[in-house]
């Protein structure tokens, strides 16, 4: 017992506090700015992240992954916010944790075996890319003193590594934000935006609240489609930055532990005035580079957020904003598979489109579930083409030179069933078929299909049909669907 509960929080205590303060100073600005996205008060979005991170640090099901509010859950928001107001959304985050603790008892995060490897290389460039993009705004129309302050704190970023004893000990992220925020505060950079200037920050912690709204039927209709697509999105989006941290640290991950985890930290979320949140991945990078490996970090996060806004917010509000575009350009960079850019010429070409249709569509939408949705089903079809195209028929002529025997070898389902009824002949005048499928595999009423009509031509021209080898589940599909074994059936099939 005392080796788990250290193993899961208290290996890597000094690196996940440090990883846990710079997280913590990432999200302010970003949850100031998804509050204005979703069109309510700061606060509500700081205290949603420090609720998200406080509570899947004990239930999710992926140590050192970050999970606040976030951009994608945000502009769901919008127009639940604009026609009902705040205590409608309070409503709608309390049942996307109900829905999301329901998607992990029905085991629904095993459903992340469908998403392929360039699924989630698109997914993992698009948000990268995303990242990037948002920072433009901090850094379009201001003077060189921000892009000066950017520039050196992309350097301290790098470099500081390579300081002797130090640069090991302190993550060069917080390192940058110490710094340019000292030199913010020594000098006069008026001009210079800070995190002041995103929004007024909370001076009180948060309080348990019930949502003011009418516990009917027609509230839920209300709020169900928007917490429908809160829970599919944040599950999401969820499962696929775990996949990622999985990658980052080598380590195995829980996915419906995760997918309840999520559900439980929204339902905390909703109780204490915040929005719906979900797990980021820009977050969890900056936490696992700084060196956060377990479920403090993820605490800290949480725990260091709330003491900073509440009790230092005159000093956070210092931070200029320079210093997390520079951390959040060099998540940007750190995020983008360089990788993939060179296998593009290695790679099979459908690879390399459901990659970039998997970038090219969240970028353009804005929506990371419809492009991992566009990329799932574009790799689906791909692989069920390439399957089907697995289909060899052959025949040859029986001993008694009266019977023709057709061998079937490979998989028989909707993209390969024209082939496979094209593979025979018809029209040669034998007194018998054989097929012979002990290699073939039907794997749906298409394929059944197929067979019936293969089977009903063939004595439709008077010639006699036996169809042998099915194995077992081809057999039992065979059994429950096919028409041709049954003579009243055919009968009406070809009257037709």
């Amino acid at each position: 017992m005392y080796a788990s509960i250290k193993q899961r929080w208290f290996l890597n205590v000094r690196s996940d506090v440090l990883a846990g303060a710079v997280v913590a100073l990432a999200l302010i600005p970003e949850a100031i700015a998804f509050s204005i996205i979703a069109g309510v008060d700061p606060k509500v979005g700081l205290f949603a992240s420090f609720s998200m991170a406080v509570v899947i640090s004990f239930t999710g099901g992926r140590p050192g992954m970050i999970s606040a509010a976030t951009g994608a859950m945000a502009l769901l928001m919008v127009t639940l916010v604009k026609e009902h107001g705040l205590e409608y959304l309070l409503a709608a985050t309390l049942l996307t944790g109900v829905l999301q603790i329901v998607a992990g008892y029905l085991r629904l995060g095993a459903f992340m075996r469908f998403v392929s490897r360039s699924v989630v290389t698109g997914f993992v460039n698009a948000l990268a890319i995303l990242i990037f993009m948002a920072q433009l705004p901090e850094l379009t129309d201001v003077t060189w003193h921000v892009y000066a302050m950017t520039a050196a704190g992309l350097g301290i970023i790098y470099l500081f590594p390579y300081v002797p004893v130090i640069g090991r000990m302190l993550p060069s992220p917080l390192v940058c934000i110490i710094v340019l925020t000292t030199i913010y505060m020594l000098g006069d950079f008026s001009m210079v935006r800070t995190v002041g200037d995103m929004g007024e920050l909370p001076d009180t912690l948060p309080v348990f609240l019930w949502p003011d709204v009418p516990l009917n039927f027609e509230t839920l209709a209300i709020i169900f489609p928007y917490s429908a697509a809160l829970a599919v999105v944040g599950l999401l989006e969820s499962l696929m930055t775990a996949t990622i941290v999985d990658e980052l640290t080598d380590t195995p991950s829980d996915k419906n532990r995760e997918c309840k985890g999520q559900g439980v930290a929204n339902i905390a979320t909703g109780f204490l005035g915040g929005m719906a949140g979900c797990a980021m991945i820009g977050q969890s990078v900056i936490n696992i580079k700084s060196g956060g490996r377990t479920r403090l970090s993820t605490l800290c996060a949480g725990v260091i957020l709330l003491i900073m806004v509440v009790f230092l917010g005159d000093l956070v509000a210092q931070i200029p904003m320079a210093a997390l575009v520079a951390v959040m350009i060099m998540v940007a960079i750190g995020t983008f598979s360089w990788e993939s850019l060179r296998d593009l010429r290695k790679h099979p070409m459908s690879t390399n489109v459901v990659m970039l249709t998997t970038v090219i569509v969240v970028v353009a939408t804005h929506n990371l579930a419809i492009g991992v949705l566009v990329g799932v089903l574009l790799a689906s079809l791909f692989f069920a083409n390439k399957v089907g195209q697995i289909l060899y028929v052959g025949s040859e002529t029986g001993d008694d030179d009266k019977t023709r025997v057709y061998r079937v070898v490979g998989q028989v389902f909707f993209t390969s069933a024209d082939r496979f009824v094209d593979s025979f002949d018809f029209k040669e005048t034998v007194e018998r078929v054989h097929i012979d499928l002990t290699r073939a595999h039907f794997w749906d009423i298409t394929a059944v299909g197929a067979l019936d009509k293969v089977v009903i031509k063939f004595r439709r021209e008077g010639t006699e049909v036996e169809v042998v080898g099915l194995n077992e589940a081809s057999a039992t599909l065979v059994d429950r669907f096919a028409v041709h074994d049954k003579p009243g059936a055919v009968e009406k099939l070809m009257g037709h």
